[in-house]
């Protein structure tokens, strides 16, 4: 699609690199020396509760913000210019389209005010609609679903080509029975601008499903970017692991650590299990035990007899959420455990209210420092 401005930088072309980047608030800091570097043409998740960074990192970019440290663009200062000549697309978390122009014209404003003639208008309107796949664009924005706004917005923000494209959490409107096609066509729209895209979020989901690089935040800094798979089965931290999605995080006490960096830890409620321990993990040091709801197996038997690592629980509740099942699991003296199966799997052969046993690979699991609680 032809746009006004439209660039794709090389491959040998810097991208995006941030440098100490840090933005105080009061006496609070919003960003704490935050340095990172996006590939061209990359999409960025930054993913993190309310207040970890995400929104003031993106203030700072655009240049709604004044942060001290270093920001380039493909190789040129972003900071300089002033924020309307930096020609970034910017999607708020409530765009506001305005509200006595159609869509349509909503979407070929930045147009006019770059003074593109109307026939070219009209040619990139109609491909910027076909694009994010709305229609009846003559409507009013208060005679369209929250959807269509959303789409006009996105189209909006990206209909002049921009360098850099911020999205402050652009789906968090939307239903859940249209958000897989609403991710493909962001995904699409990203592919087709060919810049870099940064889309901050607090739904891990999202950001694993459009990210090429998951940056979390937490307190201002990064506290992992990774590729989303590593991010969800490697995090470094409880933080970053709770960040990617639901997790089991128990409290427990290093009991040994092999030669292979298997932790043996004590749990709080009772059991004795098997992880990988983090780096600088000592025997005796109190600890977080992780692993994801998904790397637990769950049979209706006894410990004993599933094998080597098994431990036993009592199954508490068993939720159908229509692709698969989510059960509540109780560990030794009070502790529950999540674990997730497969629609196929169902509940063969295990009872609510009667005993289990659960078991996972070492290398599945992890140990972070308490530190990290």
């Amino acid at each position: 699609m032809d746009r006004p401005n439209a660039r794709i930088a090389s491959p040998a072309e810097p991208g995006l690199v941030l440098s100490g980047l840090s933005l105080r608030t009061g006496r609070a800091a919003a960003l704490d020396a935050v340095s990172l570097e996006v590939a061209p043409g990359a999409f960025l998740g930054l993913l993190g509760p309310a207040g970890s960074g995400k929104s003031a990192l993106l203030a700072a970019l655009a240049g709604t913000a004044t942060p001290t440290g270093q920001a380039s663009l493909h190789g040129a200062d972003l900071q300089r210019p002033k924020p309307h000549l930096r020609g970034l697309g910017v999607v708020q978390q409530h765009d506001a389209l305005f509200p006595h122009l159609t869509l349509a014209e909503n979407i070929a404003y930045p147009l006019r005010l770059r003074a593109v003639r109307a026939s070219e208008r009209a040619r990139l309107v109609e491909a910027a609609l076909e694009l994010v796949q709305l229609e009846n664009a003559s409507r009013l924005p208060h005679r369209v679903t929250q959807a269509e706004r959303q789409r006009a917005a996105w189209a909006r923000a990206t209909i002049f080509g921009p360098r850099l494209l911020l999205l402050d959490e652009p789906l968090s409107d939307q239903d859940v029975a249209g958000r897989a096609a609403t991710l493909a066509t962001l995904r699409r729209l990203h592919i087709m601008l060919g810049c870099i895209t940064i889309m901050a979020t607090r739904v891990a989901a999202d950001a694993m499903a459009l990210s090429d690089q998951v940056a979390v935040l937490h307190r201002g800094r990064i506290a992992q970017l990774a590729a989303p798979a590593t991010l969800y089965d490697e995090p470094v931290s409880a933080e970053v692991a709770r960040a990617g999605g639901e997790a089991n995080l128990l409290p427990g006490v290093v009991h040994a650590i092999d030669e292979d960096g298997v932790a043996r830890i004590g749990l709080a409620c009772g059991p004795v299990v098997e992880a990988a321990a983090a780096p600088g993990l000592r025997v005796r040091d109190t600890c977080l035990f992780f692993v994801r709801p998904e790397r637990v197996a769950v049979a209706g038997m006894r410990a004993g007899d599933m094998g080597d690592g098994a431990i036993e629980a009592t199954l508490l509740e068993a939720l159908h959420l229509g692709d698969g099942v989510r059960l509540r699991l109780l560990l030794g003296s009070g502790a529950e455990l999540l674990v997730k199966r497969p629609l196929a799997a169902g509940l063969r052969g295990l009872k609510q209210g009667e005993q289990v046993a659960v078991a996972w690979q070492p290398e599945h699991a992890l140990v972070f420092g308490n530190e990290s609680k």
